[in-house]
């Protein structure tokens, strides 16, 4: 499981993030159908700012080992972050 921590001035909240809705977020990005509408609706902005910009195509099945892997590796800190108005985020395994 992912804990996700956020300190704010008035706000303190953990986020726990199962590997199961892990997986079922890339599934959902790795889609075709996803990735068609996501050059779509960033097209015209991308036009009207006349930049060449296209979303490389996720592989799911590069990516699902990886997550599997993560596993392995409970406990370890990957974002540590504080701002200078005092926010915190810390993303851990």
């Amino acid at each position: 499981m992912i804990h996700v921590k956020v300190k704010a001035k008035d706000v303190r909240f953990t986020l726990p993030i199962p590997y199961a809705m892990l997986h079922l977020a890339i599934s959902i990005l790795s889609s075709k159908l996803f990735q068609q509408n996501v050059n779509k609706w960033t097209k015209e902005h991308f036009e009207r700012k006349k930049l060449d910009v296209t979303f490389p195509q996720i592989d799911k099945e590069t990516l699902k080992p990886i997550v599997k892997e993560l596993k392995n590796y409970k406990g370890i800190v990957l974002v540590d972050v504080k701002a200078m108005d005092g926010t915190e985020v810390k993303v851990r395994l």
